[in-house]
């Protein structure tokens, strides 16, 4: 496995680059912000560490890469509720707060990775459960999450490292 260079992301033309290769994206509804708030559906401009690799055993049962990995199960979600503690932090199902579920019907969380946006420290409100997934077939936007084809994802994850950064700019 090879070290990757930075992701880029430049002002949302549905693409990134990666070790010099564009790869079709999409991006939030709300377009690229530098003021990212919860349920405003952008995806936030800033220079986010890959933390970890989220993925479906069943679906992906040893996805190569180099960030650390996590099998989730039918009761993980992730609280999207700023008024509770556990904002923008995996969480147990059932939750008392709002939250999304991370086990879905569809293939968009079969491979997740979980990018350090908000989260040290995190502050209420400033959105939550941005990362980088599987895109819908047509790329429809996404509700401030990057999202890509499964193969192209799969390629990324090979070259991913915890030294790996996303970099979101404005145009």
């Amino acid at each position: 496995m090879s070290h990757a260079p930075d992701i880029w992301l430049v002002g949302g033309d549905g693409h990134l680059t990666v070790a010099g290769r564009r790869l079709r994206c999409a991006i939030g509804r709300g377009g690229i912000r530098p003021d990212k708030q919860e349920g405003d559906g952008a995806t936030p401009v800033g220079r986010f560490a890959l933390r970890r690799l989220l993925y479906r055993p069943d679906r992906h049962p040893d996805p190569r890469t180099g960030l650390p990995t996590v099998a989730i199960a039918r009761e993980d979600g992730w609280c999207d509720d700023p008024g509770h503690a556990d904002y923008n932090q995996p969480v147990a199902l059932p939750h008392p707060a709002r939250h999304e579920r991370m086990w879905r019907e569809d293939d968009l969380y079969d491979l997740v990775v979980v990018i350090g946006h908000n989260d040290s420290p995190v502050e209420p409100g400033a959105g939550s459960a941005v990362f980088i997934h599987i895109a819908r077939e047509n790329y429809a936007p996404t509700e401030g999450c990057v999202a890509l084809a499964p193969a192209d994802l799969l390629w990324l994850l090979e070259r991913a490292t915890t030294a790996t950064v996303l970099q979101v700019d404005p145009a």
